[in-house]
């Protein structure tokens, strides 16, 4: 054992109705949550992308994660 903090997961992802925007709800091991959008290019094999490379802030809750997401992600706000 290494004594490590177990890494994020994604526990949902929510895409655009077009396919190229996503929001990824994750859950960190101190049971905290927080939401990334990320991008993909058609162009490329890449897959997502994160839109910012600043650590995502955290929320005690996914509830709060999500409604925090919906008020900062435009595209989100409206689905």
């Amino acid at each position: 054992m290494t004594g490590k903090p177990p890494r994020p997961v994604v526990m949902t992802s929510l895409e655009s109705a077009d396919g190229q925007r996503c929001v990824d709800l994750i859950r960190h091991g101190d049971k905290s949550w927080a939401f990334r959008e990320c991008r993909r290019d058609p162009e490329d094999n890449h897959g997502w992308r994160p839109l910012s490379a600043a650590e995502p802030r955290r929320y005690p809750s996914e509830t709060e994660a999500l409604a925090a997401a919906r008020e900062s992600v435009r595209w989100l706000g409206t689905s």
